[in-house]
């Protein structure tokens, strides 16, 4: 929704501006730097209140917790019984676009790296409350709440002396039952801790773990299933439920529907207690990923990242492995997830950034302005393949001018749990991300409504639909099998529906079925059974573009040998250009600012050979509205008369 439309529909009398998931929420990674550290999540704490969540992911440093509205300076520990401490040099300040941190080791230390997750308070989502015991005389206390909705989950600790961390939960076998945050114990039955379910404006207390007389109390509460959010204030963004585990048996793996993709998620096994049944934190800026290991987090421990294979993130959910923890045949387990971002961009720049460097063969981060969700790297000189990697997938990446399986030998040296870059790590494979002396071009994206969607999904070997995030029907679509060898299989608003191209290939269009003669839809793609895109067993993932005013354009022309103006719809020109022809052979010619659109020379490189970039031709012109192709492009099968082209351009 543009800020126009946003004005227009507060003065039409809805409540305010549209919140979104990004409003209210925030996974945030940053370096400790041992001396005042402002971090800017965009998330508004000084004026709306809330709770930031800190945890150092390379060392035991306990979890800690800070509010607004016990204060600055005033933590909690997740992991322990303790009551609140005060540190001057911890959390100072609560921002209007972030926080502020002193020097403190638990949340700043020089040498360590940190999770920060910030929950703003809103209706329908997140809340925080303070209140005072009364005692253990039933029928207890009723506390007044701002949620807007019923709690689905709510966490209570005691601030001013050592007590455990007590937690309502929807998914519990009732409200007599309760669980401790802080140690692995099961749900425990005891009907005084919370007498009665909570409502949608109070909450019920009563045993002195929750409700000693005198005592001081903050609790949490998160809704869930609420609505509220989106351009039309009903969409989801927090959801609190609870699976049955299926272990060895099939299924399986458990798939939990949503209803949205998760960015945030917390689980815990609520049967049975003791050793490995701790609670487990995952989040997709640290790694939570569509297959393969994630880093796992244990509010209950002051245990660092751990490698794990516990859950798998989808379009609609998440899914639990088979065996062992989370997904124990006939165990319930509790979960907390958030949405991912969902805020449609207003600029090319949000989700975008072209970047030519040269490689110095040391780590480094190529810094954006936002987290990056895929990451196209270009070798600028000849002999060297063109890789595509995706946060979604764990940094696997995939060249774009072979059918080759995605690659693990890379994996190690490519970075995406970075607020605003991608990392380049030092190794061996330094050849294709950053080897001295060598020049590329970075293309980053990032996932955004309307703009461009990821998704990883495995293939059924049948006639299938797969959901997607995008909000719109993509425009152009390109699959790659990622387990094994074949081709990239692409489809474009301007080719027919039975008709594919191979991103990997030269050839013009192919006719066969892969697409089941379907066009996608704003929620779902539909695929046929070939293996390019549908597999039995088989993984995959699909890059999904489509044209958003001001941001980006998907189409198509025909050439006519002459000067080609192509309006895209933009106002300051294009700064990336992809062109395929589809009625004959022709490469997969990309253009970007980064090295140069101009009027006259501009580098191009080729997706699907390892060709050097060619730096000596004036195929594209700048234009205002979008770009140009030029009549010399003829000569390279670009702008030939009667000849027809796709192309994607952002600006």
């Amino acid at each position: 929704m543009s800020k126009l439309t946003k004005a227009l529909t507060a003065a039409a009398g809805n409540a305010g501006e549209s919140l979104y998931a990004e409003d209210v929420f925030s996974t945030y990674l940053y370096d400790g730097t041992g001396a005042a550290h402002t971090i800017t999540n965009g998330i508004d704490l000084s004026g709306e209140g809330g709770l930031t969540w800190i945890k150092a992911r390379d060392i035991g440093y306990s979890h800690q917790l800070f509010d607004t509205e016990r204060g600055a300076t005033k933590q909690l520990y997740s992991n322990t019984t303790g009551g609140e401490t005060t540190a001057a040099t911890s959390f100072t300040s609560f921002n209007s676009d972030g926080f502020s941190l002193g020097a403190l080791n638990g949340v700043n230390n020089p040498s360590q790296t940190f999770a920060s997750w910030t929950f703003r308070k809103a209706e329908k989502f997140f809340d925080v409350v303070t209140y005072t015991g009364t005692g253990d005389a039933a029928p207890g206390q009723t506390v007044a709440h701002n949620l807007g909705s019923t709690p689905g989950f709510i966490i209570i600790k005691r601030t001013d002396s050592a007590s455990d961390w007590s937690c309502y939960h929807n998914g519990l076998t009732s409200s007599d039952y309760y669980l401790r945050l802080n140690n692995t114990t099961a749900e425990n039955e005891d009907g005084t801790v919370f007498p009665s379910a909570p409502t949608d404006s109070n909450f019920y207390v009563r045993a002195d773990r929750v409700n000693a007389s005198g005592g001081t109390f903050v609790a949490y509460l998160f809704a869930s299933d609420a609505g509220g959010f989106g351009d039309d204030g009903s969409e989801n963004i927090i959801k609190c439920g609870s699976y049955t585990g299926s272990g060895d048996t099939a299924p399986y793996v458990v798939s939990v529907d949503l209803g949205f993709e998760p960015q945030w998620l917390l689980v815990k096994n609520v049967t049975t207690g003791g050793g490995g049944k701790n609670w487990l934190l995952v989040d997709t800026m640290r790694g939570f990923h569509a297959t393969g290991a994630d880093k796992e987090l244990r509010p209950n421990t002051s245990d660092a990242d751990n490698d794990s294979s516990a859950f798998n993130v989808t379009s609609t959910g998440f899914s639990s492995g088979s065996g062992g923890e989370p997904n124990i045949q006939g165990n319930t387990y509790i979960y907390i997830a958030i949405r991912r971002p969902m805020k449609t961009p207003e600029s090319g720049t949000e989700v975008f950034d072209p970047i030519a460097y040269t490689g110095n063969a040391s780590t480094r981060i190529i810094g954006t302005n936002f987290a990056i969700d895929t990451h196209l790297n270009i070798v600028r000189e000849a002999g060297s393949s063109n890789l595509i990697a995706s946060r979604l997938t764990g940094a696997y990446p995939l060249e774009t001018r072979t059918t080759d399986a995605q690659q693990t030998v890379y994996s190690d040296y490519l970075g995406f749990d970075n607020q605003t870059g991608i990392e380049f790590k030092t190794g061996t494979a330094y050849t294709q991300y950053n080897s001295s002396a060598r020049t590329y071009v970075s293309y980053n994206f990032k996932r955004a409504t309307g703009f461009m969607d990821v998704v990883a999904y495995t293939g059924t070997g049948s006639n299938a639909t797969i959901n997607h995030n995008l909000g719109v029907a993509p425009e152009l679509m390109i699959v790659k099998r990622r387990n094994s060898a074949r081709v990239w299989a692409v489809w474009a608003s301007g080719i027919d529906i039975d008709d594919y191209l191979t991103l990997n290939g030269n050839a013009g269009v192919a006719t066969f079925g892969l697409w089941q003669s379907t066009l996608p839809t704003a929620t779902q793609i539909t695929l046929g059974t070939d293996a390019s895109v549908n597999g039995s067993g088989d993984t995959y993932i699909a890059y999904l573009f489509a044209t958003l005013a001001g941001v980006s354009k998907v189409g198509s022309y025909t050439g006519t040998g002459a000067d080609l103006n192509v309006d895209c719809g933009f106002s300051a020109g294009a700064r990336f250009i992809l062109i395929k022809r589809t009625d004959s052979t022709g490469d997969w010619y990309v253009w970007d600012s980064a090295r140069g659109i101009v009027a006259g020379n501009d580098p191009y490189r080729t997706l699907n050979t390892e060709d050097a970039e060619v730096t000596n031709t004036d195929y594209i012109d700048p234009l205002s509205s979008g770009f140009t192709v030029t009549s010399g492009a003829s000569f390279d099968g670009l702008n030939n008369s009667g000849g027809n082209y796709i192309f994607l351009a952002i600006a």
